[in-house]
């Protein structure tokens, strides 16, 4: 299977958004922690900072496979795919949203914003609860198999080709329990105290792959791998950070754009993009 590198970058941006698969509470929860007053969500009805308008914010670079081009306008890559489903889900035309740029830090602290959701990889968390909103997530990460070029797991296409290998993961970790449940590799799964250690053994040929989440996966291959791939995704696993709109305090608007990405989730959408944007566009694809 032919693959295309991951821009250097997905990195930064991912390395501030994952907590690489460490061992957490589930955030899911009550996401939304704002009232929409219990107005109609509809343009005329939303207080948004500029009447008729959904600003969006993000930080600037914007890197793949979130974003394409450095261009959140152009509505390719994930979370500019799922910021403008959002909108409309909302009643905003396209030329009714306005971007805006905002460094992650700023976004997370406590205080009037500028902007009306920020979207930018956001790990939902209750920490960060107290100072923002956030609304239901709109990615939940998947475990994901991540190999070097040249090892035999990166021509890997179903799980039945991992079997065999040595394969390994971090300790008391949603990739440690996917490692085990679903490839259940023939001589069992080399754990390692951190994912540094993990890294660090496929590196030395010590392992033939390891599990990591998605994003991680898209960080350690692209910034901290010369010849890093990624094997594919592991079907239905999930455990890992989710992703949410962020929106101030008890934004008016919180329930509204909750309501919005739930139907998204509902209705497929966010499913359909994910498959487009992280599997496709990013060289993740599902192994079964």
């Amino acid at each position: 299977m032919r693959r295309r590198p991951l821009a250097l970058a997905v990195l930064a941006t991912a390395a501030l958004a994952v907590s690489a698969c460490a061992p957490q509470e589930s955030s899911t929860g009550s996401a939304a922690s704002g009232s929409s007053g219990g107005g109609s969500c509809t343009p005329e009805d939303l207080p948004t900072v500029a009447s008729d308008t959904l600003t969006i914010a993000t930080d600037t670079p914007a890197y793949e496979p979130w974003f394409v081009d450095d261009d959140p306008t152009n509505g390719e890559g994930y979370e500019s795919a799922v910021a403008y489903a959002v909108a409309e889900q909302l009643g905003y035309d396209r030329d009714q949203v306005e971007w805006t740029s905002v460094q992650f830090n700023a976004a997370i602290t406590p205080g009037d914003k500028d902007f009306d959701v920020d979207i930018n990889q956001f790990t939902i968390t209750d920490e960060r609860r107290q100072a923002v909103d956030f609304s239901s997530p709109y990615y939940t990460a998947t475990q994901a198999v991540i190999t070097t070029a040249g090892s035999p797991a990166a021509g890997a296409t179903s799980i039945a080709d991992l079997k065999g290998l040595r394969i390994g993961a971090q300790v008391a970790t949603t990739s440690l329990t996917a490692l085990t449940d679903q490839i259940a590799p023939d001589a069992g799964p080399v754990v390692f105290n951190t994912n540094d250690d993990a890294k660090l053994a496929l590196q030395n040929g010590q392992v033939d792959a390891i599990v990591v989440d998605l994003p991680t996966a898209f960080y350690i291959t692209g910034a901290e791998l010369d010849d890093g791939v990624v094997v594919g995704q592991l079907e239905g696993s999930t455990g890992g950070d989710e992703y949410g709109l962020l929106l101030a305090k008890d934004s008016p608007l919180t329930d509204c754009v909750t309501q919005a990405v739930d139907a998204l989730d509902s209705d497929g959408t966010l499913a359909a993009l994910q498959e487009q944007w992280l599997s496709e566009a990013a060289d993740a694809p599902v192994l079964n």
